[in-house]
């Protein structure tokens, strides 16, 4: 096992205002989205990461406090399925309260820089297809069921989404530049 690598600063930004904004760094804009949309541009988008990880010097960093396009890979396959379970609880359950997860917690204890690139690439599209598939069965006023994360940040699965997508389009802007 190789040593763990620097850790890049924590991201302990709210992010929930890109609901809202467009997002001045990768673009995205939440309320131009068409919630029909996001099944396919998340399988687009775990695609992409796919392809990113059969390039050499995918487990590089480009810096040293900078994940690798490896480790965005494994956080975007981590986030499906996060987000896939937080989906359904969604939508069985009257306002559920989501766990803290803390990401660079999880990036250190599942050692991402030492996966295997082909094997996250299978991950992480299917992960994509899973809560792609969650989301086509979405349907009418389960668009506006509730859900808070831990800190109190309310959500509907409407607005859910549009976050879950800002997070993959942000992260491959992030392995792009």
């Amino acid at each position: 096992m190789s040593a763990a690598p620097a850790a890049p600063p924590p991201d302990d930004k709210d992010w929930t205002w890109v609901i809202d904004e467009p997002c001045p760094d990768c673009g995205f804009d939440a309320a131009a989205l068409d919630r029909a949309d996001i099944p396919a541009r998340t399988r687009t988008a775990t695609a992409a990461f796919a392809a990113v990880l059969s390039r050499p010097g995918a487990s590089d960093r480009p810096a040293v406090q900078v994940w690798s396009p490896l480790e965005y890979a494994c956080h975007v396959r981590d986030v499906c399925r996060l987000f896939d379970r937080r989906l359904h609880l969604m939508l069985a359950q009257d306002d559920p309260v989501f766990h803290n997860w803390d990401q660079d917690e999880t990036a250190l204890a599942e050692r991402y820089w030492e996966q295997d690139p082909t094997v996250v690439a299978t991950e992480c599209v299917t992960a994509g297809d899973t809560i792609a598939a969650s989301f086509e069965l979405v349907r009418g006023e389960q668009w506006e069921r509730p859900g808070r994360r831990s800190n109190g940040s309310m959500f509907t699965v409407d607005t859910f989404g549009r976050y879950f997508m800002h997070d993959l389009v942000h992260h491959l802007h992030d392995i792009a530049g």
